[in-house]
Parts: C-alpha cells; structure tokens; sequence
C-alpha cells in the first residue's frame, strides 16, 4: 500500500554515528522538531556489493542536500555492530569508511515491516510469513516533508541502484510547489517553466514545449 501523502511512522529506531555512537532516531519527530525534509534510503545488507555504491554517493552529494536543509539517513536491518564494522571498513575494500550520516539499525525490522519493504510474504490463509529472501529490505527510499509528511516513495529491486541526482531533483520540485503553488511537469528541473494546475496552465505550458 502506498505510504505518499501519509505521515511517516513514528517510531524509534537505533542508529549509528560516523564514530561508533548508538543512539535512538524517530524520524517523523526529526523533520518536524528540526523543520527540515529527510531522505531516507534503505538497503539490503553491509558488505554487499551494490549498498557500498550507494551510501558513497549519497555521501558526495551530502552537501546539496544539506543546501535543500534535508537530512539523510541510510537504513538496513544490520545490528550497529555490523554498521561500525563496515565504517571502519576502506572504500577500496568494499567498506563505507567515510560516510557521515546516520544509519539506521531495524534489527528487529519493526520500521522495515511498517513500511512493507521486507523481502517476505504472508500466508493469507494462516497469516504466516513466508520468507521469499533473507528477510532484508528492499532497496526503498521515501522523501519526508518538514510536517512529517511522505512525499516521496520509490522502491527498487535488489541488483538495482538508485539515481541519487533524481532526489535533490524531487526535492527542488516540492520545494518549488510548496513556495509558488506551481506543479511541476515532466523532467522539471530548477530554472526550468512550470505551470498553473488548470487546464489553461496545461495548454500555455505545452503550446510553449
């Protein structure tokens, strides 16, 4: 079931710091009490092969979303253990040593499983998981506004990496909507046309595209 428009859960979760420090994040709160928007992208597992790819580059382009005042946050199932020990791990050795942000240890898979991005299925007739993986996330990411709000969800398949480019993208356009009540049409980018949402919008934007 689609999450876009609703709040995010609010729930507490174990994160971990650059450094080794395990502390607890609730992420609704964190964009409400601080104002800003948050990324917040899950992957399958540490020492795997694409998730590394990932949290590098959202590490180099940390600081445009830092110029959007979003917050990102990286995610998986992993204990903080293992987090720390893939922190302390060198890039040229597959390790994210390096990375800035927090992330995000669902061991118990309590946000994972609201959110409904687990690798499992329930038997309808008995209400039991089945296990169609390893019980992991798939790779997820959700945009949340400073109320608390969803306005952004995507999830990917295992193998299949994100655009980290599209986000800062996404974020410019709800930001655009959200200062000008403009919408914003197909591959809108800043300093791109948008248009009023009525049909004389629509018509004046397509007669000039």
């Amino acid at each position: 079931m689609a999450n876009v428009g609703k709040s995010f859960p609010s729930i507490s979760i174990d994160a971990i710091s650059e450094m080794g420090d395990t502390f607890r994040i609730n992420i609704f709160k964190q964009a409400v009490e601080q104002k800003k928007k948050v990324l917040l992208f899950w992957y399958p597992k540490d020492f795997t092969f694409v998730c590394p790819t990932e949290l590098h580059a959202f590490q180099e382009a940390l600081p445009e979303f830092e110029k959007r005042n979003t917050i990102v946050i990286g995610a998986s199932c992993d204990t903080p253990e293992v987090h720390f020990a893939w922190l302390n791990t060198p890039k040229d050795n597959g390790g994210i040593e390096g990375v800035t942000y927090p992330i995000l240890a669902d061991t118990h898979r309590l946000l994972s499983g609201e959110l409904d991005i687990l690798d499992a299925e329930y038997d309808s007739e008995s209400d039991e998981i089945e296990y169609s993986g390893g019980n992991v996330s798939y790779r997820a990411t959700y945009l949340i506004d400073e109320t608390g709000k969803i306005f952004h969800e995507s999830v990917n398949d295992m193998p299949l990496g994100r655009n980290v480019h599209e986000y800062i993208r996404l974020i410019d356009a709800y930001a655009h909507v959200q200062n000008y009540g403009e919408v914003c049409p197909a591959n809108w980018e800043v300093g791109k046309d948008a248009m009023t949402a009525d049909r004389s919008g629509v018509a004046d934007y397509l007669s000039k595209h």
